[in-house]
């Protein structure tokens, strides 16, 4: 490390933002840009550790120390270079990964660790900026064809490596925009669209076709794909979501989150909603069911629709303020996270059960609510802790237990694993040959980091049942592009 005493002399920072009440007037990303000399002091953090635990902590296995190297000596050529090394698309986690790298970074055992995440997003805008990045197409094309069915990131980055390694790449999105949860289910306030948008061009001069508005097993039939092309890779996400099954579930404003972020990011895009099917928290009491990272968003977006209140239910009880024993460094800890959505306002609440909902002429007006503990490993009612919440607006952001099993999945017949994912070996084929799984239709939901990774894995799976040989680069052996 050029800076080997960094660590000692600079304290971590990240980026400021501009204040709640100045952002929630908008759906732009909030964060302020930091000058070019502390982004360089951040980069000198990196001890040089010998063993650097953070690659481990990243599924993609981003080459950490090397970029921050770079950033400090000001190399941004180099440093962008060993970052796409390892990540298709920097950018957007940069921006949405929680970063499990710096949970495991050395210097966390007893420091405040590198702000690995700020650094990652700044050198791939600058990147950008800096005219860096430009199409790279394959020097020989090999005459394979393959469908990615789905545009999220882990289709994205499934396609992005085939095309690179030559293969003719068909993506199908049966939304009518291409990126998946990353159009429609992230907020443009965590992430503006753009930055799809500017992959997807790359993309495309790279030879990759994209076709939106096309539900691979309704549109087109499963057994007609398999035929035109000579290998499928299913990357279409976990979109079933978990449902709140209590009394009064049926009433007129409770919705699955999803449906509520995915109109406001319509709305965003310049679309229409018909107002009859409108799900919006203008002037509402909402209450947001679910403490991760989706019902988070639902608070911001509910802050910027003007909503009257804003409550957030967790069941499980209220994290530490420190990592947790069960969960020391260098794993992910168990603690008590505040995100920006909930800097803006509301009121958090945890170990809280929903009995049943209540309402009149159709509609809800009420949670009847419990309190619960943890007995034995066990959630329990406590006794005598009822109480009641008004609600105009319910939303469920409790998760996604696995991938839709209609159409598609069902035409083709894969196994599916004890959970109702896609079952998939070593290399990511599936029970069928010729068909492969990546990210959470195979693995569950879970971030877009890893999402990422097994696209890039499943790339090098068909890439060799193309070719019997791959040069593709996996999470954990960076190797090259070709």
């Amino acid at each position: 490390m050029g800076k080997v005493t960094g660590f000692l002399e600079y304290t971590r920072r990240t980026e400021t933002s501009e204040a709640p009440e100045n952002r929630i007037s908008h759906y732009r990303e909030f964060s302020l840009p930091m000058a070019k000399a502390d982004l360089e002091a951040q980069g000198a953090r990196c001890m040089d550790c010998g063993i650097p635990f953070c690659n481990t902590g990243c599924p993609l296995g981003n080459l950490i120390p090397d970029w921050n190297d770079h950033v400090f000596r000001d190399r941004p050529v180099e440093a962008i270079e060993s970052l796409h090394a390892t990540n298709n698309f920097p950018e957007m986690t940069g921006r949405i990964c929680p970063a499990p790298c710096e949970a495991a970074c050395v210097l966390n055992i007893n420091d405040d660790a590198v702000a690995i995440k700020l650094i990652e997003k700044n050198i791939v805008d600058r990147a950008w900026e800096d005219g860096l990045i430009q199409p790279e197409p394959a020097r020989v094309r090999t005459g394979k064809t393959v469908a990615v069915v789905g545009s999220g990131p882990a289709g994205l980055a499934c396609a992005q490596q085939l095309a690179r390694a030559g293969h003719d790449v068909t993506v199908f999105e049966k939304d009518d925009r291409i990126g998946g949860l990353l159009t429609y289910g992230i907020p443009d306030f965590k992430m503006e669209k753009h930055l799809v948008h500017r992959r997807v061009a790359q993309m495309e001069a790279e030879g990759v076709a994209f076709k939106a508005g096309v539900n691979v097993g309704v549109d087109i039939e499963a057994d007609r794909l398999r035929q035109q092309f000579d290998a499928v890779a299913l990357c279409g996400g976990a979109r079933a979501p978990r449902d709140l099954p209590s009394p009064g579930r049926e009433l007129e404003g409770i919705h699955f989150a999803m449906d509520f972020l995915t109109q406001q990011n319509r709305r965003v895009a310049g679309d229409t909603v018909p107002e009859e099917d409108a799900i919006l928290a203008t002037d509402k009491d909402v209450v947001v069911i679910g403490g991760g990272d989706t019902g988070s968003d639902c608070i911001g977006t509910s802050h910027r629709q003007g909503a009257k209140s804003v409550t957030n239910f967790e069941i499980m009880p209220r994290p530490p303020n420190e990592p947790a024993g069960a969960t020391p460094w260098p794993l992910w800890p168990l603690m008590m996270r505040t995100s920006s959505s909930h800097e803006e306002g509301g009121t958090r609440d945890f170990s809280v059960s929903t009995d049943r909902f209540s309402g009149s002429n159709g509609k809800v007006e009420k949670l009847h609510c419990f309190k619960v503990e943890l007995v034995n490993g066990k959630l329990e009612k406590v006794s005598g802790s009822e109480f009641e919440v008004c609600a105009d607006l319910v939303l469920l952001a409790m998760g996604f237990v696995h991938p839709e099993h209609g159409g598609l999945l069902e035409n083709l017949g894969v196994e599916l694993d004890g959970r109702g994912n896609v079952k998939v070996d070593r290399n990511f084929m599936s029970s069928v040959p010729g068909v492969f799984a990546a990210g959470d239709m195979q693995r569950g939901q879970s971030l877009v980091v890893w999402a990422i990774a097994e696209g890039r894995k499943a790339a090098r799976g068909i890439d060799e049942h193309l070719m019997g040989r791959s040069e593709l680069a996996v999470p954990g052996d960076p190797g090259t592009f070709r």
